[in-house]
């Protein structure tokens, strides 16, 4: 395994679709990392000063090079089809997450945001504030220095199928979403970001887990007071 090396070189997985461009948008405007690398399937040219690209060869992290990065965030939201740029950039799927982990240690990553989209009326109220699966627990014991969880409101479902039943079931699930806490109704791309930013900046050491409650009482008032007051700082 490579030394750690500083934090103020940052590695993103999944810089894709409106909370991913937000996120690299923040992080590098915020200038607090030295070098920014984006995990992209082909080299681009990504328009940002200060960011450049470490090209992944296919989808199995444990056959990767190591990246030199003291911090990664990792997020999971598709590409948008219509973005040329978006396209050549590798996002992890949910199930890649242990081996995008490990590899990210075994690169010698100290601090790991993980930002996980929440979904409504799934999750139990203790798993909001825990480890959510066994995914999580297998990334919680590798060992990271400082280790972030947040956990996003959003959305139902909201995909359009062509067969009557399914469109019927996206129908009751729309409905539905009058029924979901106030608290955990969905918060624009750029608020997360800031959440996360924020979270970087100043988490103590440990493994820290935001529910979606906190994000979005981030998301209608001062981002670093409800931050530190999820950290207890």
């Amino acid at each position: 395994m490579p030394a750690p090396v500083s934090n103020d070189s940052l590695v993103i997985a999944g810089a894709t679709g409106p909370l991913g461009n937000e996120v690299l948008r923040l992080l590098v405007g915020a200038q607090r990392f030295r070098q920014v690398q984006v995990l992209a399937r082909e080299p681009i040219t990504t328009g940002l000063r200060g960011v450049g690209t470490f090209d992944v060869p296919g989808d199995d992290p444990a056959a990767w090079p190591f990246v030199k990065a003291g911090t990664a965030v990792v997020m999971f939201d598709p590409p948008r089809m219509f973005y040329q740029r978006e396209r050549a950039l590798w996002t992890p799927k949910p199930q890649q997450l242990p081996a995008l982990a490990r590899w990210l240690h075994a690169s010698g990553v100290s601090t790991v945001a993980i930002v996980l989209p929440h979904a409504q009326m799934r999750l139990p109220e203790a798993l909001k504030r825990g480890l959510a699966d066994l995914d999580e627990h297998t990334v919680a014991q590798l060992g990271f220095d400082r280790l972030l969880f947040v956990r996003t409101p959003s959305k139902a479902g909201a995909a359009r199928e062509r067969h009557p039943l399914q469109r019927l079931a996206n129908w009751v699930l729309a409905a539905l979403k009058y029924m979901i806490p106030t608290t955990e109704q969905p918060v624009r791309a750029v608020k997360v970001a800031q959440f996360v930013a924020s979270a970087l900046k100043v988490a103590p050491s440990g493994i820290h887990v935001a529910a979606p409650e906190t994000v979005w009482q981030a998301a209608q008032g001062d981002v670093d007071t409800v931050v530190r007051g999820w950290l207890r700082m």
